[in-house]
């Protein structure tokens, strides 16, 4: 009898750690610690990756280092620092080099390139600042050994085709200076492609990817840099999915079927990139995970700063450095007075289930954009990551499918364009 009796607790026991999503815990308090425990013991077996951040842009100020920690929530803290890194679980990140849209003349391109080469210069200067915290990472073993040396793995992404300009040269060289990624575009179309958010473009004027974008995509594949399909429209991603010999993928985006953004992608892209053995990074921008409340005064107040800078999307592509600042602040305050209800980590995990069930756990992933608009309610910034693991858990996910997710699918897009970059022609 007594045995039973054990026997009947350790079920009991079981279900309130393994049960699933649609009881949810019964003891949130005790339920949340043996969630928490359980997960840091998956990440301390798994490589966690998150493949979008925008931190780069604050490592090129000179006020600001990467290895100090600061404190979550104040002015200029930011969202991610390699103390922080740690706390959170996170092993490896990709570090976005990015430049916000703007002319495309010469002079323009040039400027662009200056940008981005700084922020590289930025990223090499923090491993050479910290070798005992954090190495350069171009391919998933470099991951795996930094991961076992107890450091933090730097990759890097360029986030907008734009310092490319029209010269694929300079993606060679951005290549040999260690990006692992391209994303075509951002907010505004390009000389590669058309973005999913540009209000400038007339009605029936889409173009999809350009002939030079069919030479960015082919430079891609020959370099082993992965093709990046966020921010670009439905008909760009159609063309780079059939101009790509290398599986793509998507940095930071998510599914639009729960939520109606065109940043994300609908249920028929997603079930094509799986075909393509892509993947799909999940984005931690609240506007993408689920649909904001209504708010008039808040519309309005964007709308008059949209008349007065532009739209909020370009603010970063100001040229003028103390106009780009008067900008920032500017929308940053409208949005403190009227915030949206910030998204949170079942959102994602939300999002991580539509594509679980619609292609399987082979295509999904992890990209916060941390320092580019990322951030949840119960995920502010990278010192809480863990939380996302405990949710899974909590969801009866296997440490399989989490590892998968957390780096495991990612590292495979990326080690198959190595691959093929190496084949005999």
């Amino acid at each position: 009898m007594k045995k039973a009796s054990s026997l009947t607790l350790a079920l009991v026991l079981a279900i309130a750690l393994f049960g699933a999503n649609a009881c949810g815990p019964t003891n949130v308090a005790l339920d949340d610690k043996s969630f928490e425990a359980r997960a840091w013991a998956v990440h301390a077996k798994v490589l966690t990756v998150d493949t979008h951040c925008d931190t780069a842009m604050s490592m090129t100020r000179a006020n600001w280092d990467i290895g100090d920690r600061h404190e979550p929530g104040k002015p200029g803290s930011g969202l991610i620092d390699l103390p922080r890194m740690k706390e959170g679980g996170l092993d490896a990140l990709f570090f976005g080099v990015f430049v916000g849209q703007g002319p495309l003349t010469p002079e323009a391109y040039a400027k662009a390139k200056e940008r981005a080469l700084a922020m590289l210069d930025a990223v090499d200067k923090m491993g050479q600042k910290y070798p005992n915290l954090v190495g350069p990472a171009r391919t998933p073993a470099d991951a795996n050994r930094l991961k076992a040396e107890g450091k933090r793995a730097a990759f890097i992404g360029m986030e907008n085709g734009y310092p490319v300009g029209k010269d694929l040269s300079n993606l060679d060289l951005f290549a040999k200076r260690g990006i692992r990624y391209l994303t075509l575009v951002h907010s505004s179309d390009n000389d590669i492609c058309d973005s999913s958010t540009d209000r400038q473009r007339k009605p029936g004027a889409e173009r999809g990817l350009t002939d030079f974008g069919r030479e960015v995509v082919a430079a891609c594949n020959r370099l082993g840099v992965m093709v990046d399909v966020s921010h670009m429209s439905d008909k760009s991603f159609t063309d780079v999915l059939k101009a790509s010999k290398a599986p793509i993928f998507a940095s930071h985006s998510c599914c639009r079927a729960l939520c109606d953004n065109p940043r994300n992608l609908t249920d028929d892209m997603i079930r094509a990139l799986a075909k393509n053995g892509g993947v799909l990074q999940m984005c931690f921008l609240s506007a993408y995970l689920k649909a904001p409340k209504p708010s008039p005064e808040r519309e309005k107040a964007l709308k008059d700063l949209e008349a007065q800078y532009g739209p909020r999307r370009a603010v970063a592509s100001i040229v003028d450095a103390e106009k780009r600042a008067k900008a920032q602040q500017a929308y940053q305050a409208v949005m403190q007075k009227f915030p949206d209800e910030r998204a949170g980590v079942k959102d994602v995990v939300d999002h991580l289930d539509h594509i679980i069930k619609l292609v399987g756990d082979d295509y999904a992933g992890i990209g916060t954009d941390f320092d580019g608009g990322g951030g949840l309610m119960d995920c502010p910034d990278v010192s809480q990551m863990y939380r996302v693991t405990m949710e899974m858990l909590r969801r009866g996910y296997s440490e399989k499918t989490i590892g998968k997710i957390w780096g495991g699918n990612v590292m495979r897009v990326l080690q198959k364009s190595i691959d093929l970059a190496a084949a005999p022609k």
